[in-house]
């Protein structure tokens, strides 16, 4: 370390004219080790500056470099960590807290108490020093001014500390003294040698009185030590006495270390009897069931609302004492054992009789809905029974039997079914089982019924009624069904297969009716009006509108009474769910424990597509029937389903009735694509006949008709986007064809059915304002007027042609350089040509000419547009521009010559007005 400083010195403060005073090796705390010094050091001119300086080797390792430096007076706390333990960590707080571990807690305490000692001497402000030693910083003392080494040459590395360590600056007190000293003599400040000898001279003297004194005082501390002799035997005395207490005091210990442990005994039997008392209090208070719930578990009347209360309390009491937490070491005594047994044969038990009965209900229920379901049949198969007006009075009541009445029976065992579930999930399974196979039937009966009421609405015929004829085979199934049921009250698998049969009878059947709705004739749309497509609308939504409620209310009751309600994991629930239509739900271990499978989320709508399996595929066929009695009903029902499903989802996007009617709402977008592709191939395929006019294409005035009933359906529909990319389609179909059949038309001109057409889609779109198709809407517009000028120049053509020859063979002389007014000089084109020219074109024959034209428009456009005025006034207006230009060229190339035409524009105006109301 003396090398060290020796090299700082040198190196670093030597060319800065400062003093290194002391050094401590350091690192940072909680960072790798690189090691740096900590210097304290003075400046050598005045006024002196204190700092400490951070020095560290460079990263070759061969010289020491000035990293930074604090001044002292910046520093306000010094914190050694620890006053009593070595420890080498310390802090120096300036405008940052900088934290060091130093190599050793020798060099730590140096630097410390060197800072402390110039703070003393330096600085008016005082550092706080934390965790130091106040006995260290009382033995340090004081640095002075004169310890700072002057030279340049002096030593800095055993002398400054030496001369900080040996001064020590005089207090108030010594100062006070001395002023008094140098007062008393005359000479002490002119003559410090003398004052000096005189010192000494009084030291002298009072060294000889103290030595005097301590000779006197021989006598007193004789005296003294004879004291101290009579003490000692004095103890001795006390400490004899002392040790027979002592001795008595032992006797005294060792008995009541005997009545201790006899306490303690007497202690811990209290205590394990108390302990032994709770137990027992426990296991009573926590396992004993009462004797009313045993009875209410093995007897109670499930089918009362008073016994199912009796029996859901005493259930939930059983629950309670067999969930009980038992104390280590509870279960291996027999009386526990013995009550855990008994509670485990009361839960089977009861268990068993619940599930019997909730089966037993399940069938009641069932065969009740049957009997209603057949009753409402009955009517419209009796022999001999109007059944058109049976079924017209019926139709008009579209509606899905209520299950409010089932479901509020049963949710009287909902507390029950939790139970179940939680003690045993077997029996609960089974139940679920059974509820959606009944379920699933009945829903399935009901659900056919309804759709075919609403086909035979839809398509107004009853013929298919006749399917209910077979009644009394029917009749006499159910009959035995219901008897079946009855009969096997805890055996359900006779009334499965009895079941089963029935429901393949029905379903054989209203696949037949569903078939032959399906083979009716197609209606094309032309031959439906407004009314009856209103009555489409009404009836689907009336559809929707039943089956809505009808899914939410049994997902509701699901959810209620089979506890699935809460969407987390089932303890112990399924462990993988198969094919619900095979009638399994979970697999589970050989011990019947179920494995954890799904949330009770995904069970629900397991459940509901279980039991709603026939939902689906109705839709899909009434779909099919409405797309095949008008395609446009593709434009009601997709705007129908979709608000549907857009409900649907706001109330549960993953439920089944949301899933069940998306899946739907793809058919039906995909039936009214299939109704656009249809429309545009329609145009592709139109055959024009070649000997009548043109006129509005067939596909054009259909487009106007979908558009009318597209913006009525779609007004303010969540679906506008798909209507918007069906009327793209269409607008761009219509224009290409109608461009491809006009230029295939041989008796009506291009130019006609191209405006005429564009004409009236034009008149279309401001109509019905289609934001989407503006675009489109100007093209027309812009073809339309672009026909029209073309058909005006075309059909006008040269009226005057042999004035329109001579004009132009003017304005080619003119074009070759001649001036206009030197034209006339021309043998061709003198005045004498020009008046034969125009006496040529009286006003009788200009005319005749335009009547003729009349009649020749008139046979090319047709009534229904109602263009004929339009193009009329188009070739006024063009024959007068041409008639203005041959002025315009007879006053610049004749000039006063006099040659006019022989009638007027007011002449031409005229005949173009009688023309017109004469036809």
């Amino acid at each position: 370390m003396t090398a060290i400083k020796h090299a700082l010195q040198r190196d670093i403060f030597t060319p800065n004219d400062e003093r290194l005073l002391s050094i401590v090796n350091v690192c940072k705390a909680g960072k790798k080790k690189k090691n740096c010094f900590l210097c304290a050091t003075v400046t050598t001119e005045r006024p002196v500056q204190v700092k400490v300086v951070k020095v560290k080797k460079s990263d070759k390792g061969d010289f020491y470099k000035r990293q930074i430096a604090w001044a002292l007076r910046d520093l306000a706390v010094v914190d050694a960590k620890d006053a009593v333990k070595e420890n080498p960590e310390f802090d120096l707080h300036f405008e940052k807290i900088y934290k060091w571990v130093a190599s050793s807690t020798a060099e730590k305490n140096a630097f410390i108490s060197c800072i402390w000692k110039l703070n003393q001497r330096y600085l008016r402000k005082k550092i706080d020093f934390v965790n130091v030693s106040s006995q260290l910083l009382e033995e340090l003392p004081k640095v002075t001014e004169e310890s700072v080494p002057s030279g340049e040459n002096q030593s800095v590395t055993g002398g400054d500390e030496e001369a900080v360590d040996e001064y020590q600056e005089l207090n108030a007190r010594e100062e006070q003294d001395i002023e008094i000293m140098m007062e008393g003599c005359e000479y002490a400040i002119s003559n410090a040698e003398a004052f000096a000898e005189k010192l000494s001279r009084e030291l002298q003297v009072l060294d000889g009185a103290n030595i005097q004194s301590i000779m006197a005082s021989e006598k007193q501390v004789n005296i003294l030590m004879k004291l101290l002799d009579e003490a000692l035997k004095e103890v001795d005395q006390i400490e004899l006495k002392l040790s027979s207490y002592e001795e008595m005091l032992q006797s005294v210990k060792e008995q009541m270390d005997q009545i201790s442990e006899s306490n303690h005994l007497i202690h811990l039997s209290n205590t394990n009897n108390v302990k032994l008392l709770s137990e027992i209090e426990f296991l009573v208070n926590h396992m004993d069931l009462a004797k009313g719930h045993i009875k209410a578990l093995q007897e109670g009347d499930l089918a009362s609302s008073r016994g199912i209360e009796a029996c859901t309390n005493a259930a939930d009491a059983l629950l309670q004492c067999m969930n009980v937490a038992l104390r280590p070491g509870h279960d291996m005594l027999l009386a526990v054992k013995q009550q855990q047994q008994r509670f485990g044969d009361l839960r089977e038990h009861f268990a068993r009789r619940l599930a019997s009965h909730l089966n037993n209900v399940f069938v009641q229920q069932f065969t009740q809905a049957l009997l209603q379901l057949y009753n409402r049949s009955y009517f419209l198969s009796v022999p001999g029974h109007d059944q058109s007006s049976t079924l017209a009075q019926h139709s008009t009541e579209l509606t899905l039997p209520n299950h409010h009445p089932f479901h509020r029976d049963l949710l009287r065992y909902a507390k029950l079914m939790e139970w179940l579930k939680s003690t045993d999930y077997g029996k609960y399974e089974g139940l679920t089982k059974n509820y959606m196979d009944y379920l699933s039937r009945l829903y399935e009966r009901e659900i056919k019924d309804f759709f075919e009421v609403a086909k035979i609405k839809m398509t107004g015929t009853t013929k298919e009624s006749k399917k209910f004829a077979t009644l009394p085979r029917k009749e006499s199934a159910g009959k035995q069904e219901t008897e079946s049921l009855h009969g096997s009250s805890g055996k359900l698998t006779g009334s499965t297969s009895s079941l089963n049969k029935l429901s393949v009878q029905s379903s054989g059947n209203r696949r037949s009716q569903s078939s032959s709705l399906l083979d009716m004739g197609n209606m094309s749309a032309s031959d439906l009006d407004v009314a009856d497509r209103t009555k489409f609308d009404k009836i689907f939504e009336q559809v929707l509108s039943e089956l809505e409620p009808l899914c939410l209310a049994e997902q509701d009751f699901i959810s209620k009474f089979f506890k699935l309600q809460q969407h987390q994991s089932i303890p112990g629930a399924m462990a993988e769910t198969e094919d619900l239509d095979g009638g399994t739900l979970s697999r589970q271990h050989p011990s019947g424990t179920p494995l954890p499978i799904s949330s009770d989320k995904d069970m629900i709508r397991q459940m509901m597509i279980k039991i709603f399996r026939c939902i689906e595929p109705e839709l899909n066929n009434l779909i099919a029937l409405g797309d095949k009695i008008d395609s446009f009903n593709s434009l009601y029902m997709l705007v129908k389903m979709s608000h549907h499903v857009w409900t649907a989802q706001n109330v549960d996007p993953a439920s089944f009735l949301s899933t069940t009617l998306g899946n739907v709402l793809v058919t039906v977008k995909r039936n009214f694509d299939k109704c656009i592709s249809n429309q545009i191939r329609q145009m592709e395929e139109v055959k024009i006949s070649k000997k009548s006019k043109v006129g509005i294409l067939p596909f054009v005035a259909e487009f106007e008709e979908f558009a009318g009933l597209a913006e009525s359906i779609f007004k303010n529909a969540e679906r506008r986007g798909d209507l918007d990319k069906a009327y793209t389609k269409l607008i761009r179909g219509v224009f290409v064809n109608v461009e491809k059949v006009a230029s295939e038309s041989q008796k009506t001109p291009r130019d006609v059915v191209m405006m005429e057409n564009f004409h009236h889609i034009f008149a279309t779109l401001s109509r019905l304002k289609i934001s989407c198709l503006e675009a489109e809407k100007k093209e027309a517009k812009q073809k339309y007027t672009d026909h029209l000028q073309s058909y005006v120049i075309y059909s006008l053509g040269q009226p005057l042609e042999k004035l329109n020859h001579f004009f132009e063979g003017v304005e080619a002389r003119v074009a070759q350089g001649i001036r206009e007014e030197e034209v006339s000089y021309q043998l061709a084109f003198n005045k004498q040509e020009l008046r034969k020219v125009i006496r040529e074109y009286p006003g009788k024959e200009v005319k005749k000419g335009l009547d003729n034209l009349y009649k020749k428009v008139d046979k090319h456009l047709c009534e229904e547009e109602n263009l004929l005025q339009v193009v009329w006034h188009s070739m006024q207006d063009e024959f007068i521009r041409q008639y203005k230009h041959f002025e315009g060229l007879i006053a610049r190339c004749y000039p006063g010559s006099g040659v006019t035409m022989e009638f007027t524009i007011q002449d031409i105006l005229d005949y173009c007005s009688s023309i017109a109301q004469s036809h």
